[in-house]
């Protein structure tokens, strides 16, 4: 049954990994800047859900127009690529890897549903953050909405592996540690970390303090190693921002599969 859900939970972060990179590519965009609607390019993206699902690949990009002798008509779109705009493999790869280990840890609980149903959400927020250093609003406080409810009702149903009240609990807990945060150094944590914080101490209160102190932890030490790490190939200084959101929901993954693996 755990391998028959395994491959479940693989081909379910597939499907959903290949929906996200275009997703990602027009949330990267500056607070102040529209959602893109366009290739870079500027050829207008279409397909389901009007545009925000389909290839990132432009077909029209794709195609080259040599009508001059040294190559392309002036103004046409370079072919390299093949008229590709977004990276469309490392984010699938990771989706399906996070799927099946929260598969492999939770078993099949009522909450494996719910680790399933939002971690392409974490995944889009963690590229959008690394590319744009932003978690868009749009994001944040829906997943937390819906982290909450869900596990509302996973506590309703029999065999679930951790408690409602303490998720709740765990949300206001990182919630309002990162707010802290952020009042004291605004310049070091953004408020899109803050709203972050609330979906993912809701998730890891599901399973305790000890997996939301864990998870939280986690978050900080690979952010610290991540930084580290610049500094020393001389790539960074103190004061340089990093995007600390992938940070944060790696920690709160680690949280969560030894959170299953013990419940």
């Amino acid at each position: 049954m755990d391998a028959t859900l395994i491959a479940v939970a693989a081909l379910w972060g597939a499907v959903a990994g290949l929906l996200l990179p275009r997703a990602a590519y027009r949330f990267s965009v500056e607070p102040e800047e529209p959602w893109r609607d366009a290739c870079p390019a500027g050829h207008v993206l279409t397909g389901p859900a009007r545009g925000w699902l389909g290839s990132t690949r432009c077909a029209v990009c794709a195609v080259a127009v040599p009508s001059l002798p040294g190559g392309a008509a002036p103004g046409a779109p370079a072919p390299a690529g093949r008229g590709r705009y977004a990276p469309a493999v490392a984010v699938p790869v990771v989706t399906v890897l996070s799927c099946a280990a929260l598969a492999a840890a939770t078993g099949a609980r009522p909450e494996a549903a719910v680790w399933l149903l939002l971690a392409p959400v974490a995944v889009l927020l963690a590229v959008v953050d690394r590319r744009v250093h932003r978690l868009p609003d749009t994001l944040t406080l829906p997943l937390a909405c819906a982290t909450a409810v869900l596990l509302g009702g996973a506590a309703l149903l029999p065999g679930h592996g951790g408690s409602w009240v303490s998720a709740l609990l765990g949300g206001v807990a990182l919630g309002g540690f990162y707010l802290l945060l952020f009042l004291i150094n605004p310049n070091g944590m953004g408020f899109g970390d803050v709203k972050l914080a609330l979906a993912l101490g809701v998730a890891l209160g599901w399973y305790g303090w000890a997996v939301l102190f864990a998870g939280g932890f986690a978050g900080f030490l690979f952010g610290a190693l991540y930084g580290a790490g610049l500094m020393l190939a001389r790539r960074a200084g103190r004061k340089t921002g990093i995007p600390f959101g992938p940070f944060m929901i790696a920690g709160a993954l680690l949280g969560l599969v030894s959170g299953g693996l013990a419940a």
